[in-house]
């Protein structure tokens, strides 16, 4: 058998595969040559095909690896672009890094995306958060005791700054933190070291230092809630992470990724995700972000019957008011979430990220309808 690449009349490509068998005669030579002529362009294309696909999703995927470098941090919108190349531009300094943004923005893997990029990426990266810790506990926690340093303290306990010497402390929930240990925290970032609880004699700390928040740090830093000082150490190199309603593109591709990890944990193949799902996904504000998101794409796959993951507006769990109908007119819309979205987005209606990218709809609908009801722009949300 071989194959052959020839030219149709037209010029376009046709490829055959031949079978070739000699026919002997009686003195055991061959006398004619009996062929089979198969035209296998269609396979041979399908093939083609397959192989530039193939390639393709490889050199996509080097490529997010490559700008994102960070295989669960999920986007390409300009707000997480912008994102990531502070990330880049930030890792390979020693700075000390303030990321702040709502809850559920993903704030821990940023800080992990930094470290991993850094120059401390072979040490360790150790988290603490803040909020979660009791406030007779924490100093305890952040930089060790002795033994015998309080009741209970019965042996020594090395804290998270040792746990990191050489590597990165990440600080969450940081407003969190009570008035004594910002004080230390304070010395640490200056000084460079630190006293156990009941310690003696300061120990040397080569740890950098990032911290989240999800409060205004300047207006507690205003209330005397949170030292000055301590804000502008931490705060070297701000990072504000949008939120998910601010990069609405993003939810296709999120919820894509999100689909296929618990799809892959629970043993599952789905086709894709209902596009009146994508729609409700959209239009929706989310105000946990991207963690909501998570909590509703995994009880979505676990729920589902079908092939295409068909996510009702029940089992979102989210208020009437804040979906958008699977019919689409815009009269179908509820009328006080597309007031939310102009609010939202100033009253910017096209472009990104416009209400009428976020809501779905062409530029001049929601315009014709807002000049259909006689609504304009309220006074006191005009700057």
């Amino acid at each position: 058998m071989s194959g052959l690449e020839l030219r149709r009349r037209d010029g376009s490509p046709l490829w055959v595969s031949a079978w070739m068998r000699p026919i002997r005669g009686v003195d055991g030579r061959i006398q004619a040559i009996h062929s089979i002529w198969v035209d296998v362009t269609d396979r041979v294309l399908a093939e083609a095909e397959r192989v530039r696909l193939s390639k393709q999703n490889l050199y996509l995927q080097q490529e997010i690896k490559s700008v994102h470098n960070f295989e669960e941090i999920v986007g390409r919108s300009p707000p997480l672009v912008s994102v990531l190349e502070k990330v880049r531009r930030v890792a390979p300094t020693d700075a000390s890094v303030l990321i702040y943004g709502e809850m559920g923005t993903g704030k821990e893997l940023i800080a992990r995306a930094i470290h991993s990029t850094s120059q401390r990426r072979d040490k360790p990266l150790i988290k603490i958060n803040c909020a979660a810790l009791p406030a007779g506990l924490v100093e305890s926690e952040l930089f060790g005791h002795e033994k015998g340093a309080f009741t209970g303290a019965i042996a020594l306990h090395t804290g998270r700054f040792e746990l990191a010497d050489g590597g990165m402390i990440f600080l969450d929930e940081i407003g969190e933190l009570p008035a004594g240990t910002q004080a230390k925290l304070l010395c640490v970032l200056q000084e460079r070291e630190f006293d156990r609880v009941g310690g003696k004699s300061p120990r040397k700390a080569d740890v950098r230092v990032h911290a989240a928040t999800n409060r205004d740090l300047l207006e507690a830093v205003r209330e005397k809630a949170f030292r000055e000082d301590l804000y502008y150490r931490l705060s070297v190199f701000p990072i504000h992470l949008p939120s998910l309603r601010e990069r609405a593109e993003d939810i296709p591709l999120l919820a894509k990724f999100l689909l296929d990890k618990y799809a892959t944990r629970i043993g599952r193949r789905f086709e894709g995700i209902e596009p009146d799902t994508l729609r409700r996904f959209t239009a929706y504000s989310w105000p946990g972000n991207v963690r909501e998101l998570d909590n509703v794409l995994e009880r979505a796959v676990i729920l589902a019957t079908g092939p295409m993951l068909d996510v009702d507006p029940d089992v979102l769990g989210l208020p009437a008011s804040e979906l958008v109908q699977t019919s689409g007119p815009l009269e179908e819309i509820e009328w006080s979430h597309i007031l939310n979205v102009l609010r939202r987005t100033r009253w910017v209606i096209e472009g990104h990220p416009g209400a009428a990218a976020i809501l779905g709809l062409h530029p001049n609908t929601p315009q014709s309808r807002l000049k259909k009801l006689g609504l304009s722009r309220p006074p006191h949300e005009r700057s």
